[in-house]
């Protein structure tokens, strides 16, 4: 059976309706895989997604979340086969993926290989021919002309849920929902977190602590700029400073526009590395960001990042980061091609590239208890450098882990705040010198140990 995430600490952190909520920073060390079920194979189906499960476990991966495996609504289809973000039926199992049987096969797989399984849960809109459109027609957000409709125009193959109504039955249907799911999956990923009620969430919650109190919780939080603007039209849009409350995990949309700013030229590197620096202080201390390059609504790194090095150094400096990791299928391979949402587009698993070396050499760093409890700071040494350290503290003896990034894959001498003295590369083994409170890189990222004094 799964165990991996039950054995972790959890820290006591976030109040809800009276009651104490756990929140799980251990996270911190852990690496979730993001699967899309439909195109990670030529086959699409839970069983083809099984049979890959071991290499899945050797990259250094502790949970898969699966994109939406529902049933997908026909009317108003984006594509030929539709997203799997238009649900038609959230009890049931999307037919071309396999069968429930062939589900409960897989997450028990994952289970014996010590993976936790995390289901994509879509509840601010339902397919427009969904079962609860045709049996809870008033369970929807209306127009002003009274028909059913979505408060996002761009998404016209969905219509929304009206939350505004606790007890017109459709919190019990969703929450009773999620508790038959909890009885199979270890935790769920919300998709738009920030339009659904903070209090629905908070009682969703609560409740299915009764049936799987070790349930992982991650909110797809949002961009800012998607806060104000739905905001200023009227409707509820949560910041991840109040979805801490609820969950475990949020996006790290707050700080993405600013990364994507920066490769393409129009943010400086100081700019991004203030933004991370900024959550340590704006957010409840058990935070837990979702540290990503890119998933399945944004481009392949690869598409962003074209030079191979400054890819390498971009990919370690995201396990480097204070948070949970997320891998999308396909990443390790430096995929560039990101699967349509649509239609059937499998992976381009034939890439001649491999990064899972890597990838398994920063899973043995990660899982560093320093890193999930530190201090955490990021410096810009220049517009193409980062510089990362996560101090322990006394609790850790005095223990510094330390990152240097060159993210054009170029080296050069850099300052840090190091005694100097011989270090070891925990990437590699390699010996690391310092000298006159500096260092000489060569393009490689860097990652090493000492302690203060």
């Amino acid at each position: 059976m799964f165990q991996g995430l039950k054995s972790f600490p959890y820290s006591k952190r976030s109040i809800s309706r009276g009651k104490t909520i756990e929140k799980n920073t251990a996270l911190r060390n852990r690496v979730i895989y993001q699967v899309y079920v439909r195109n990670h194979s030529t086959e699409g189906s839970f069983k083809a997604l099984a049979a890959d499960l071991d290499r899945i476990r050797n990259l250094g991966v502790d949970m898969i979340q699966l994109l939406p495996i529902h049933p997908i609504g026909k009317k108003n289809r984006k594509g030929a086969l539709g997203s799997p973000y238009a649900i038609s039926d959230y009890r049931g199992i999307n037919p071309e993926l396999g069968t429930m049987e062939d589900f409960r096969r897989l997450v028990t797989a994952m289970h014996d290989r010590g993976i936790g399984c995390i289901m994509d849960v879509v509840y601010n809109h339902t397919s427009p021919d969904s079962v609860l459109a045709r049996e809870q027609p008033l369970w929807f957000y209306r127009r002003k002309d009274g028909s059913p409709g979505n408060r996002i125009g761009e998404w016209w193959d969905v219509i929304d849920l009206d939350y505004g109504n606790p007890g017109s039955g459709l919190w019990e249907y969703q929450i009773q929902t999620l508790k038959t799911w909890a009885g199979i999956v270890d935790g769920f990923r919300c998709d738009v977190a920030p339009l659904v009620p903070l209090e629905f969430w908070l009682k969703a919650r609560e409740e299915l602590a009764t049936v799987n109190p070790r349930c992982i919780w991650i909110a797809e939080s949002v961009e800012p700029s998607f806060i104000l603007e739905n905001r200023a039209r009227g409707f509820v849009c949560h910041s991840d400073a109040e979805l801490f409350r609820a969950f475990d995990v949020c996006y790290d949309y707050d700080i993405f526009p600013v990364f994507e700013n920066y490769l393409n030229g129009s943010a400086s590197l100081a700019a991004y590395a203030e933004k991370i620096n900024s959550q340590e202080y704006i957010y409840p201390a058990a935070y837990v960001k979702l540290r990503n390059l890119e998933n399945h609504d944004k481009n392949r790194a690869a598409h962003s990042i074209r030079n191979g090095r400054a890819l390498y150094n971009w990919t370690a400096f995201n396990y480097f980061q204070k948070g949970l990791t997320l891998i999308y299928a396909g990443q390790e391979v430096a995929a560039d091609s990101r699967p349509d949402l649509f239609d059937k587009d499998p992976v381009h698993w034939n890439t001649g590239k491999d990064l899972s070396p890597l990838m398994r050499a920063l899973y043995r760093i990660k899982g560093d208890p320093l890193l999930a409890s530190s201090a955490y700071t990021v410096q810009a040494l220049n517009e193409e450098t980062l510089l990362g350290i996560h101090r322990g503290g006394l609790a850790f003896g005095g223990r510094i882990i330390l990152g240097i990034f060159c993210l054009n894959g170029r080296g050069g001498v850099f300052p840090v705040p190091v005694p100097d003295g011989n270090y070891t590369n925990l990437l590699d083994g390699s010996p690391v010198r310092t000298g006159g409170g500096s260092i000489q890189v060569h393009g490689e990222p860097v990652i090493f140990e000492y302690r203060e004094t």
